[in-house]
């Protein structure tokens, strides 16, 4: 009997016997599964609805009329809460340095350090929500409980600000004070209350971001023919709620501050997140749920386990029965179709290795199905990605906190009206808005003329666009930055560092600001779409939390590469100020702006090989299928 590939123990029962006979050549072929998707799932990216994936109401249960659900309407109330938490975040980071600086009476140094490490905690432990969510609690649930504590860690910050307790003594703490650092330092327990409920807070957006954009996206239902496009749309309106939150914080709420104080400013925050949890509750109705597939980690860790276990087995031992699957239409895992088997990780493959000693009632730690081993596959596969933007959320983050000191020195009138300095930041936010209502109307059809693409560019394109505009953005910053200390020295403004300079216009920064705006667009909005649409069926909220992670990483990062430059750079003996001077017209910004333009360059090159090298889902697939149908080619 001729030679076969492996096949799935549907295939096996009718040829089991003919796997005693394999040739060595069989096993340089590739490994295929023939276990075939049900016909339900041959929808818009290959995969759709099929059991455990159907979309079910609040107490788990089948939706009976599924058109009355889900949609844009129900994606609305969605954004409302992603508008109030975007918000809320952009307010704290924006005004939580000048609040430390100026009422709590830390350096700039390390007030800027503190909320690097907030933004970076808020965003890399999102792990842990859609792990939650994915695991047990389902999106909706981890949105609830992670929205109140969000509200509670808001209300804490508010009392903060409102209540002298919690503040250090503010008389006889004029600027000169504070340039010299003279002001009464706030004591340790104050300092404590406010890390406590800044990280409380933190803890709270990390449990809402991996969620909101996957359950935003199962609002929509993948058989219909538009789904594409309605997911492409649904993410850059997502965008949109997102930049209309930040430029809302930027401006309204900076303004509260100005006239009201710190604690209307803060206030205002919470009542928003107050409002809009009420809206997401409100919509609950109307709300389309996934089941929640069971511990991924437990998955992931059964399948390195029961692939170390069989290491040794080779693919060719006689007692081979195939490679492991349910019979049927239906998936082992609870929220996940089955997955066809790809040749990525074929070590991995060896978890699914069925040998007659497993017996019929494997243990899922020794004999994983090939659905389980793909996906630790796609995880593993879609690791560089998100690790490539890493770099662009350093720049982010750079810009949030730099460019704000960048901007005190500057003059920031426009005719008769100043422009606060924190208010500074909502240029970028502006240019995402305008980039997103023109981005249909002008980017999809020029680009498709040269594309090709039906959206204009891929998800990954998308990606790589953005990076490249993140690297002029930053080599931007260090020419201007070049400029600008050039202009203070020569103009006596050396030592004034807080003294805005009547002649240079702060606007020049706008530049940069709208650069890295639309490279965010590009980069955050196309990486959110590819996350979303590769990452497993029961594995949606852990996809989505890559992105998270890779913005707290960045946040991380931008602390380790500030500390290790102040440390590199600052020469005591020589009086030397490091790069990063607490007085910006004595540093050298520039030089630290050009460093992140070099790391940024050499990122984008790392991308451009991990995206070359990167399969989408639905390739694969189709070349399982071209795979099953020259075998069967050649057994004829």
């Amino acid at each position: 009997m001729g030679s076969r590939e492996i096949k799935s123990p549907e295939d096996v029962r009718e040829t089991a016997a003919s796997l005693d006979g394999m040739s060595d050549s069989v096993h340089s072929k590739k490994l295929g599964v023939f276990f075939i998707e049900s016909d339900n799932r041959r929808m818009a990216f290959g995969r759709g609805y099929t059991g455990g994936t159907t979309p079910v109401n609040i107490h788990g249960k089948p939706i009976a009329d599924i058109s009355k659900t889900g949609g844009w309407i129900a994606a609305f109330f969605i954004f409302g809460n992603e508008m109030a938490e975007r918000m809320a975040y952009f307010g704290l980071s924006v005004n939580m340095v000048a609040f430390m600086f100026y009422v709590m009476h830390r350096p700039f140094s390390s007030s800027s350090n503190a909320v690097n490490n907030f933004l970076g905690i808020s965003q890399a432990s999102s792990v842990l929500g859609g792990f939650l969510a994915d695991a047990y609690l389902g999106r909706y649930w981890t949105i609830a409980i992670f929205t109140t504590i969000y509200l509670a860690g808001l209300t804490g910050i508010t009392l903060c600000a409102t209540m002298k307790i919690f503040v250090p003594n503010q008389d006889q703490c004029d600027q000169l004070s504070l340039v010299l650092g003279s002001c009464e330092p706030a004591k340790s327990w104050q300092m404590l209350y406010l890390y406590t409920v800044l990280y409380i807070t933190a803890f709270g957006a990390a449990g809402i971001r991996p969620c909101v954009s996957s359950f935003g996206a199962d609002q929509f239902d993948e058989r219909t023919k538009d789904y594409k496009t309605l997911l492409d749309r649904f993410f850059n309106f997502f965008y949109l709620s997102v930049t209309i939150g930040a430029i809302v914080a930027f401006t309204l709420v900076v303004y509260i501050q100005i006239k009201l104080g710190w604690g209307a400013a803060f206030g205002s925050l919470a009542i928003a997140m107050g409002i809009s949890n009420l809206l997401f509750f409100a919509g609950t109705p109307l709300y389309r749920h996934r089941l929640p597939g069971g511990s991924p980690l437990t998955r992931v860790v059964q399948v390195l386990v029961a692939a170390f276990k069989k290491r040794n087995v080779p693919f060719t031992r006689s007692e081979l029965i195939g490679l492991y699957e349910l019979p049927g239409r239906h998936s082992a895992i609870k929220g996940s179709g089955k997955i066809p088997h790809t040749n990525d990780f074929r070590s991995l493959d060896k978890a699914a290795l069925q040998l007659k000693e497993d017996g019929r009632n494997p243990s899922p730690w020794r004999l994983c199905t090939v659905t389980q081993v793909e996906e630790v596959k796609i995880l593993i596969k879609l690791i560089p990605i998100p690790a490539c933007t890493i770099m662009l959320n350093v720049v982010l983050t750079e810009f949030l906190t730099l460019s704000v000191q960048q901007a005190y020195t500057l003059n920031t009138h426009i005719g008769k009206l100043k422009l606060p300095v924190t208010c500074m930041p909502v240029f970028p936010g502006l240019s995402v808005f305008l980039v997103l209502c023109l981005y249909y109307s002008i980017f999809v059809p020029i680009s498709r003329r040269i594309t090709g693409h039906p959206h204009g560019a891929s998800q990954l394109q998308r990606v790589g666009i953005g990076l490249f505009i993140s690297i002029l953005s930053v080599a931007w910053a260090g020419a201007f930055e070049r400029f600008r200390r050039g202009y203070a020295i020569r103009h006596g403004y050396e030592v004034s560092f807080l003294t805005p300079m009547p002649d240079l216009s702060a606007y020049w920064l706008l530049i940069q600001y709208c650069l890295i705006g639309i490279a965010e667009v590009f980069s955050i909005v196309g990486l959110l779409e590819f996350l979303y649409e590769e990452a497993p069926d029961a594995m949606k909220s852990i996809g989505s939390a890559y992105a998270a992670l890779a913005g707290g990483l960045g946040c991380f990062v931008a602390s380790i590469i500030n500390s290790i430059v102040k440390a590199i750079t600052r020469n005591p003996e020589n009086k030397q100020q490091s790069w990063l001077s607490q007085n910006i017209n004595t540093g050298k910004f520039d030089y630290f702006y050009w460093l992140l333009t070099i790391l940024s360059v050499i990122n984008f090159f790392i991308f451009l090989y991990s995206a070359r090298s990167y399969k989408y889902r639905t390739e694969q697939t189709f070349e399982v299928r071209e795979t099953k149908q020259d075998t069967q080619a050649e057994d004829s």
